[in-house]
């Protein structure tokens, strides 16, 4: 009733940057309720990041946490779309003027009022989620309502859920993970426990006191647990499972043995659905699974051949059922033709499929970076870097993390004449960009290394990787603030 009041119609998007809390899921169920777009936004955006995202999605209403107000500082508010901005928990600290002048509202309380839903279909929106970007700015990936039940049924049937069970997820409910245990929950008769955020300390707790059945972790989540010293926590809860995309395969027993909890690979992306994966009996650690009933994979080659079992390529991936995958990119047919070919998701990853149908994630096609659990764009990062006035070119690629992810390395080009301390550098990318996407890595060079038609050869760059000469954020102990 609130967004109908505040003039919210079918297909308005309505942009929503806040952390987990109940607000998040309502503001999600009554735009859907009306046939409106939830555009979830990652609370650590800010900066281009931001500003292309809020623009990009055209949104006519902002709602944000009052204490996240601080990520719209270098965001022009007064060139974008939006009319209207609530602010949860008070006003911010400081005065939001849109471009009529108008400043922010405190978000009006829910009221008894109800209205019956709008012509709502399985092909309507329910969200667009911002993907990171690989040789362009972040895409808005339309996430129909049909997705996110595939996405809970098939999830569910995979870990085994029953009604009564316990879900409880430490991770965003602004990414697809998170957001998929919602509709789990509500396809098995679970309950879902979203807690703030992931806390090495305070995970088992967390399982504890919610006497949860079922958890989610990904793959830097596991070594990082596995870390902690040994307590009596370690076994005093009642999970018995966990989703795990991504975990190495060599940390499953360790961390099974240890917790006693079950580890479930697979692979599914904001694009797709949970394609590829299998039950806990049938888990082979290192492997993501086989393809899941209804859905279908290729490994092609360059040039767009099937290639043989054994020889790695682009993964490749189809559903029996259409709505079960993202209907596209927002406002970008060209984009969405070129990943949606002949009726095949093209993921930009690169697999390996082995005789019995199991399939192997081997690395990025793409030239995107996953640290700490998020896609980081190296063109969004290279954007904020060549913004510096005396950055003359630079080039951001990942290099291995000892979290079993990436870590986020730069080389840099200076301009004649120029000085930037590593040190001036991280204070220049702190307000402009993520904190997981601020570089821990930076090299100085005379030149990029580049091919005959003027583009950045990374992959020379990432070979050559960490030298004596390479800054290095955590050990120098520059620490960033969240």
């Amino acid at each position: 009733m609130l967004l109908h009041r505040a003039g919210i119609l079918p297909g308005d998007r309505v942009a929503l940057i806040c952390g987990n809390r109940p607000e998040f899921l309502q503001v999600i169920l009554g735009a859907a309720w009306l046939g409106a777009i939830t555009v979830p936004i990652n609370t650590a955006a800010r900066g281009p990041l931001l500003q292309h995202v809020l623009a990009d999605c055209g949104a006519r209403l902002l709602i944000v946490e009052a204490g996240l107000c601080a990520q719209l500082d270098l965001v022009t508010l007064d060139t974008l779309p939006i009319e209207r901005i609530w602010t949860m928990d008070g006003p911010p600290a400081a005065p939001l003027l849109l471009r009529d002048g108008s400043v922010c509202e405190a978000l009006p309380s829910l009221g008894a009022d109800t209205l019956p839903p709008g012509d709502v279909r399985p092909e309507t929106t329910i969200a667009v989620l911002y993907t990171s970007g690989t040789t362009g700015p972040s895409k808005g990936v339309c996430c129909p309502h049909a997705q996110y039940f595939w996405w809970g049924a098939v999830t569910g049937d995979l870990l085994g859920l029953i009604a009564g069970d316990v879900l409880v997820t430490t991770l965003p409910l602004f990414h697809t993970n998170a957001l998929n245990a919602f509709f789990q929950a509500l396809l098995h008769e679970a309950t879902l426990v979203v807690e703030p955020r992931f806390s090495a300390s305070r995970f088992w707790t967390a399982l504890i006191e919610h006497e949860a059945t079922v958890t989610f972790v990904l793959g830097a989540m596991v070594p990082i647990l596995l870390s902690r010293p040994p307590s009596d926590q370690d076994r005093a809860h009642t999970a018995r499972i966990a989703l795990a995309p991504g975990v190495p395969g060599h940390l499953h027993a360790p961390f099974t043995s240890r917790f006693g909890i079950g580890l479930v690979d697979g692979f599914g992306s904001t694009e797709t659905n949970f394609v590829i994966g299998t039950t806990l009996d049938r888990q082979v650690p290192g492997w993501m699974g086989p393809v899941y009933p209804g859905f279908a994979a290729r490994v092609l080659d360059e040039a767009g051949a099937e290639v043989p079992d054994g020889v790695s390529g682009e993964l490749a991936l189809r559903t029996d059922e259409a709505l079960a995958f993202a209907t596209g990119y927002l406002d970008l047919p060209e984009k969405t033709r070129e990943a949606w070919r002949e009726g095949w998701f093209h993921t930009g990853d690169r697999a390996v499929r082995r005789a019995d149908g199991y399939y192997r994630f081997v690395d990025r096609l793409k030239d995107s970076i996953r640290r700490r659990g998020e896609n980081v764009s190296s063109f969004e990062v290279e954007q904020v870097l060549l913004s510096h006035p005396a950055i003359a070119t630079a080039a951001a690629f990942p290099v291995r993390s000892e979290l079993a992810e990436d870590d986020i390395m730069v080389a840099i080009v200076l301009r004649a004449d120029q000085l930037l301390t590593p040190e001036a550098l991280m204070a220049f990318c702190a307000p402009r960009l993520a904190y997981f996407a601020v570089p821990r890595y930076v090299t100085y060079v005379d030149a990029l290394p580049l091919t005959e038609n003027g583009k950045v050869q990374k992959y020379k760059l990432r070979d050559q990787g960490i030298t004596p000469g390479t800054w290095d954020r955590e050990a120098a102990g520059y620490r960033l603030a969240r």
